[in-house]
């Protein structure tokens, strides 16, 4: 571990990220262009106290989950962040789909839709992050472990994961999540994270084997789906997916298809400011 060289590393990135970058409102008494430390804790999901610690080379050996926190709530990019590692006296994690750590630019464009629902995925469909529309509108699901990380296998295990949408919808969504899981084991051949997953889940669905001894592959980039909100209701939605060069990691989008649902999405945002403060782009804890 390089504690000054990590130390000045850290202060020069937090130093070089407007506020506004990461969604955060500027206001008239900043002084200092970069963020605040308690800024990077809130974003990083750590306390004040040990992100001063850092900066002053007085910490201990942060832990490879904290560093990837880091280097979210920093916007880094892959070279800044493997050298994070590096200075920290951690391996870099691994550049490909299991690595698990949101891209920057993926995590910059989260701030900019603003109030618009939005999430970063893998090709696994593993949730990275979520800006706060995305969390009032569909909950937290950075939170998962094991296989349920992944939303294929909540939909074919987990009836509360089918139950946020209509009964008749069940089998076209089922379908884009197999089609869509088979496109991504064809370009990862032999990658035991997919073939374990796909194992594992013959093993536990009678449906998922329907549907994946059918064969049919298409990569998810749009699709149209309805949301069953406790709150507000029913929302008809479009599901617009970006999807990095490599095929690894994807920018869900969710915007109202008619007046009404883009009324109860509004509603949801009123009603959630009583229970969310206002602040930045909620970036998960790893």
């Amino acid at each position: 571990m390089q504690r000054e060289q990590l130390a000045d590393f850290l202060r020069r990135r937090r130093e070089a990220i407007r506020p506004a970058d990461v969604g955060i409102a500027e206001g008239p008494r900043r002084r200092a262009a970069g963020l605040r430390r308690e800024e990077v804790a809130m974003l990083a999901c750590m306390s004040t106290d040990y992100v001063v610690r850092l900066e002053q080379g007085r910490s201990s050996q942060p832990s490879a989950q904290l560093l990837g926190a880091l280097a979210r709530a920093l916007r880094l990019s892959d070279d800044e962040r493997d050298h994070l590692f590096h200075l920290a006296g951690h391996r870099p994690p691994p550049a490909d789909g299991v690595a698990r750590l949101a891209r920057a630019g993926l995590l910059r464009m989260l701030d900019l839709l603003g109030d618009t629902p939005a999430l970063v995925l893998s090709d696994l469909g593993e949730v990275f992050a979520q800006n706060r529309a995305a969390l009032l509108l569909t909950g937290d699901h950075t939170s998962f472990s094991g296989d349920r990380r992944y939303v294929v296998y909540r939909w074919f295990t987990d009836p509360a994961t089918r139950a946020v949408h209509p009964p008749e919808e069940h089998e076209h969504q089922a379908r884009r999540l197999v089609a869509d899981l088979r496109a991504a084991a064809g370009r990862r051949s032999g990658d035991p994270v997919v073939t374990g997953l796909v194992e594992r889940l013959q093993t536990a669905s009678a449906d998922f084997r329907r549907l994946w001894a059918e064969h049919e592959v298409a990569v998810r980039r749009t699709d149209r789906k309805t949301i069953l909100h406790p709150r507000v209701g029913r929302l008809l939605l479009d599901c617009e997916t970006l999807v990095t060069p490599d095929q690894r990691q994807q920018l869900l989008v969710f915007t109202p298809v008619d007046a009404e649902s883009r009324e109860r999405l509004n509603l949801l945002r009123v009603l959630g400011t009583e229970e969310f403060p206002e602040g930045p782009t909620r970036v998960p804890r790893r």
